[in-house]
């Protein structure tokens, strides 16, 4: 990897949140079948909405929608961190799954809480957008860029 961030691909924190999503299609494929359209929809719908939202925000033109895709992200992390606890709760995840599961989850959040603050830093110090900025930061190894780059 040449170490620029080209694509939202590129960014480790948007491949971690797929990861997350999988895992959690993994698990609630278990979860009893009359919370299909309960527990398990709700669950798997805002798991995806992190990456997806990570990738949207990558693609838009300014870094205060950047930001805010980010933070939409963020909110569906909250969502499944707390759908996550309920599945256990009620049985549904077992101990050791909900523990990989709330890692992943927690390690995630760090890396969009690192990635909005850094963001919001740079956008106070210039009035560059978010295409300026991510090819700014691509050489800085930072722990939201992707896994060659740290």
């Amino acid at each position: 990897m040449s170490g620029a961030i080209k694509t939202f691909r590129d960014l480790l924190v948007w491949q971690k949140s797929m990861v997350l999503v999988t895992d959690v299609y993994k698990a609630s494929a278990g979860f009893p079948s009359d919370e299909r359209f309960g527990l398990t929809s709700q669950l798997r719908r805002c798991v995806v909405s992190i990456p997806s939202n990570i990738a949207e925000g990558f693609g838009r033109d300014t870094t205060n929608d950047y930001l805010r895709f980010l933070g939409i992200a963020k909110g569906s992390l909250y969502e499944a961190q707390t759908q996550i606890e309920i599945g256990r709760n009620l049985q549904f995840v077992e101990d050791s799954r909900f523990n990989t599961l709330l890692e992943q989850a927690r390690e995630i959040e760090r890396m969009l809480t690192s990635m909005i603050r850094k963001l919001r830093e740079k956008e106070g110090q210039s009035g560059k957008g978010a295409k300026g900025l991510k090819e700014e930061q691509s050489g800085r190894g930072a722990k939201w860029q992707s896994e060659g780059e740290a």
